[in-house]
């Protein structure tokens, strides 16, 4: 009986040691994390000046008051159409963007590169460079590499409790807060949070790594159905760098490019300081491949070592499949005129227009009036007709309001609020009063709609009218 082949479905994963490298790209990723890094951390920290009642924290998620303070802005769960329309920019923009620049997120703004690249730097620090950590994964257990072990997963729990930390300080007033937490004082979900959060950005982070995009990540996956042959992704000029006769390192008599170009061979020297740089340790030259996260890295070694042969730089560049088809290349440039690429720019115009208007003009004032249907209306003793109403007055603004309540369509005194003539609502809160409405029998009978009026006492020029039915049945 034949053998059978076997094939497993997990692969162990084999540790990639990155080389470190200068160039445009690095530091514009640095410049990246330093800023995605400044935000995240210091916006619980930064103090804003709201009403007496609000919160002076500038970001804050107030989820057992059920809103969101941003700024200025407060959000309520009445806003969520908001949210709708911030999910859908972020998906247009991601195809937009992909479209043009391919997997470009990935490189730069994804949490788990940007994670990835702070404990690749830690493990940089305490280690050493490639060389040097490759050694010491090799060495047996000594005191040096329990040591240097030990102080890098050390600092690399430090990050990850205080990532998690400030993720919890998102929900509370971030001075008081860790200071309940320090104390043991918190809510139990605080602990939970940050003990969750902080063994999966360690494990994320510090031994996942390129898994996560390799494996976990959707994206990854459906990228290829948003490229074109006229996106810009990283790319190697196969033409330039194979030549005929294919690589060759640069030994004596295929040192120059006239020496090489005799010869047959390419501008590429095999030093593979492509695959080094790779976070996903890709092979680039290989041509496109979903394991690359369009970092650019590859660009910065490849064209440091063209600049130390005297080389054009450029052999690794982003580039696009149709441009690197032409017989001679032309400069890479993003091609956006294009029905998709067109399509998801107008959408990202139009929505996020929707969303800045529909924050601009949100009322500080949301209310909404019910009719008590059970039973539907009642015959008063002097014969008037009565339906009743349910109002709900919500406040969201942050400082104390007081409403004026009336109706418009019906004559004077038929509007009965017991002896409310006016209400106070506090910051953020909402009320729920009962009003009555009372007619005549001619008058019910000819009534159908009319309109209750809430009208804020300091704004005048803001009330809102809601429209409802007055039923009456007769026999």
């Amino acid at each position: 009986m034949a053998d059978q082949e076997t094939s497993q479905l997990y692969q162990k994963r084999i540790p990639i040691f990155t080389r470190s490298v200068k160039g445009k790209f690095r530091t514009f990723k640095w410049a990246t994390m330093a800023l995605a890094y400044g935000v995240y951390f210091l916006l619980p920290w930064l103090p804003w000046q709201r009403g007496h009642e609000a919160p002076s924290q500038m970001v804050l998620f107030d989820l057992p008051g059920r809103k969101f303070y941003l700024f200025d802005l407060v959000v309520y769960p009445q806003d969520i159409f908001w949210l709708s329309l911030l999910l859908f920019i972020a998906g247009a923009l991601l195809f937009f963007a992909t479209g043009l620049i391919g997997r470009a997120f990935c490189g730069y703004y994804c949490f788990q590169t940007l994670w990835t690249d702070a404990f690749i730097a830690i493990e940089n620090l305490v280690q050493g460079e490639r060389p040097a950590r490759q050694r010491l994964y090799k060495q047996p257990w000594n005191t040096e590499k329990i040591f240097k072990i030990t102080l890098t997963h050390t600092l690399w729990l430090l990050l990850a409790f205080w990532t998690a930390l400030t993720f919890v300080l998102y929900y509370g007033y971030a001075p008081e807060l860790i200071v309940r937490f320090m104390t043991g004082e918190a809510p139990n979900v605080a602990y939970f949070s940050v003990l969750v959060l902080t063994a999966t950005t360690y494990v994320a982070a510090g031994w996942a790594r390129e898994q996560v995009c390799l494996y976990m990540c959707p994206y990854a996956r459906f990228q290829g159905v948003m490229y074109d042959p006229e996106t810009l992704a990283v790319a190697y000029d196969k033409r330039r760098g194979e030549g005929e006769a294919g690589r060759a390192v640069p030994r004596a008599g295929l040192r120059t490019q006239e020496e090489r170009k005799a010869k047959g061979h390419g501008d590429c020297i095999d030093c593979k300081l492509c695959i080094q740089v790779c976070p996903t340790g890709i092979d680039i030259r290989n041509g496109l491949q979903y394991q690359c996260i369009a970092c650019g890295l590859c660009i910065d070694a490849c064209n440091n070592m063209m600049d130390s042969m005297n080389y054009p730089r450029g052999l690794i560049r982003y580039d696009s499949e149709a441009n690197l088809a032409l017989p001679v290349p032309s400069k890479p440039r993003l091609h956006w005129k294009s029905f998709k690429i067109i399509g998801w720019g107008i959408a990202l115009v139009i929505f996020t227009a929707a969303l800045v208007i529909s924050v601009g003009h949100r009322s500080s004032l949301d209310a909404a009036v019910q009719q008590v249907r059970q039973p539907l209306f009642v015959t008063l003793s002097d014969g008037n007709i009565r339906n009743r109403y349910q109002v709900r007055i919500t406040n969201k603004s942050v400082e104390d309001e007081v409403y004026l309540i009336d109706v418009r369509g019906l004559p004077a005194g038929a509007l009965d609020m017991g002896n409310f003539s006016e209400v106070k609502v506090h910051a953020g809160k909402s009320l729920l009063l009962q009003a009555g409405v009372s007619l005549s029998p001619k008058l019910a009978e000819s009534t159908h709609n009319f309109k209750f009026v809430v009208t804020p006492k300091s704004q005048p020029d803001q009330s809102l009218q809601l429209e409802t039915r007055f039923d009456y049945k007769h026999e």
